[in-house]
């Protein structure tokens, strides 16, 4: 009985150990040197650091967003760095625009090796202010586009019985926050379309990645959009974005996606405070329900520009831009969040369209 429990002890530590050893075997033994990779949403933000970091490794790049200007500023670093890259301008939400481009890139390149699908947008604001085009807009970019994507990918890679595929979910994919409705119900749609590719596509030798990052400083408030108390909501969301130890560095972030690309994982959740209130919602689904209800009381009321939308850039207050979010805003000079800083810093409100 003594003997036992440094048995037990050893045991599972020897267990880990060779995990990790595994893990990192199944890393290194998986080069991205001449893979070719279509990165959706590669023009700012996280695509634009994972594009750095995958040039570096030697990959060669289709990166695709719907603003050329950005695009063309994105593909001028790159190749700058010694990257291959081609920009191809496209609006994700459109099947036959989808298609298109991924033809072009197999016209540069030849077979597509990977997909990274990592294309976003954020709307922020209570339910009340948030209508039926916020969620259709949402569901286009996070749960069509990349079904789009994969289902333009897939006959290859089934046919080479080789491929991968990352999906960039979110912690909305897996907890629900208040004034993010639109945002996490196609997060959550992301993440169940990508564990259901993940099961399917294993016997035709296509791994399928779910990554869901808790706060990130990429500097993406810049470029998200804003409804009701528009300037009390820029503030929470990018100082929140800011926190050190409670946000994870882009840089940082990048670093674990492509190494989870290369293990093959089927998921990973990026930062400690993600996975916690993932582990806690699993186990306690009402208490966190509960807690988020709370929450929700803290945030700004309905009101102030009401179902109007104002991108981040045009939502500035006391509170923010400020040393709380410095940050973050350091971030967003890096990773080329100002793409429409050329055409003035108008405040302009942009109506929603009528259903």
């Amino acid at each position: 009985m003594n003997n036992l429990l440094p048995f037990l002890l050893g045991s599972i530590a020897l267990l880990w150990i060779g995990q990790a050893i595994y893990r990192l075997w199944r890393e290194w033994t998986y080069s991205l040197q001449g893979k070719t990779i279509l990165l959706t949403g590669g023009s700012r933000g996280l695509g634009l650091v994972m594009a750095r970091q995958l040039t570096q490794a030697g990959a060669r790049l289709a990166i695709c967003a719907r603003d050329r200007d950005e695009l063309l500023r994105a593909t001028t670093e790159l190749e700058q760095q010694g990257g291959e890259v081609l920009a191809i301008p496209c609006d994700l939400g459109d099947r036959l625009q989808v298609e298109q481009a991924i033809q072009q890139a197999r016209d540069r390149f030849g077979k597509i090796d990977i997909l990274i699908n990592n294309a976003g947008a954020i709307q922020v604001g209570p339910i009340e202010e948030m209508n039926l085009e916020d969620y259709q807009e949402a569901m286009n970019i996070h749960f069509w586009a990349p079904l789009y994507t994969t289902l333009a990918v897939l006959p290859e890679m089934r046919q080479r019985q080789a491929g991968r595929i990352v999906n960039i979910s979110s912690i909305g994919g897996k907890v629900s926050v208040p004034h993010l409705s639109p945002y996490c119900a196609s997060k959550f749609a992301l993440t169940g379309l990508s564990e259901g590719m993940r099961a399917e596509l294993a016997k035709d030798g296509v791994k399928v990645t779910t990554v869901c990052p808790g706060l990130l400083r990429t500097g993406s408030q810049h470029n998200a959009l804003f409804k009701g108390q528009h300037r009390q909501e820029y503030a929470w969301f990018s100082i929140s974005d800011s926190l050190p130890f409670v946000s994870l560095s882009a840089e940082r972030a990048a670093r674990q996606i492509i190494a989870a690309l290369r293990r093959g994982d089927a998921e990973i959740i990026l930062s400690l405070p993600a996975q916690v209130a993932t582990r806690f919602h699993g186990l306690f689904p009402g208490i966190t329900a509960n807690l988020l209800s709370w929450v929700n009381r803290l945030l700004p009321a309905p009101g102030g520009i009401g179902t109007n939308r104002a991108l981040g850039k045009d939502s500035h207050s006391a509170w923010s831009p400020s040393w709380l979010t410095v940050l973050s805003d350091r971030a967003a000079q890096q990773n080329n969040q100002f793409a429409q800083e050329a055409e003035g810093d108008r405040a302009e409100m942009v109506a929603p369209k009528s259903q």
